[in-house]
């Protein structure tokens, strides 16, 4: 498998369409750009589908377990796919490939980032995502990438805790729609021309 890309979200219709749940959307956006389609799979906490960009394989996944608990789904996705570096894993050591870490794609929200901005990261802090806590204490790494999704800060002095698990207004849900759609191309260009290309075109959109 060339790249496995999970995103992040809180299984459930009571969490559908939340600030929380971008990462997710993203990923079920660019599976059905596609044609592919996501499905439960024995042995995994996610629902998973493969598809091909540009003829390169990709596994997408989005966990069934609630964010705080990321990492119980992606460890067992990073081995499916075969990135863990282990004996079935692709050898990746030689040239300019990436190595098994840099193989694997997180979205996610982010709340240091302004509403609806992307950017693209490769490894890094948490900066208090508790699905990338559970995916650094799982993986027990922090180099692979991240599809950074703002979604702003939490207004007066609601909590961080409230404000992603609320659904966004109107206007607001618009430039996340957006921003998922741009997630997507950034998946793209990470495995059309890689992940510096990536950024350099999504970092530094208006």
């Amino acid at each position: 498998m060339d790249l496995l890309v999970v995103g992040l979200g809180n299984p459930g219709t009571e969490y559908e369409g939340t600030r929380h749940n971008i990462g997710a959307d993203a990923v079920e956006r660019l599976v059905a750009r596609h044609h592919g389609s996501l499905k439960l799979e024995k042995g995994l906490h996610a629902r998973v589908g493969q598809i091909r960009i540009a003829e390169h394989p990709v596994l997408c996944a989005v966990p069934l377990t609630y964010m705080n608990e990321s990492g119980r789904a992606v460890a067992p996705l990073v081995r499916r796919a075969g990135i863990d570096g282990g004996p079935d894993a692709e050898d990746t050591t030689s040239g300019s490939e990436p190595g098994p870490a840099k193989r694997l794609v997180i979205i996610h929200d982010e709340l240091d980032l302004p509403s609806g901005r992307v950017k693209v990261k490769v490894g890094g802090g948490t900066a208090g995502n508790n699905g990338l806590k559970s995916i650094h204490a799982h993986l027990h790494t922090a180099d692979y990438l991240r599809v950074r999704i703002g979604i702003g800060k939490p207004p007066g002095r609601q909590s961080g805790a409230d404000y992603v698990l609320k659904r966004p207004g109107a206007d607001e849900r618009e430039h996340l729609a957006v921003a998922a759609e741009v997630a997507a191309d950034a998946i793209e260009l990470i495995v059309t021309h890689g992940v510096e290309v990536a950024m350099n075109r999504i970092n530094t959109a208006e």
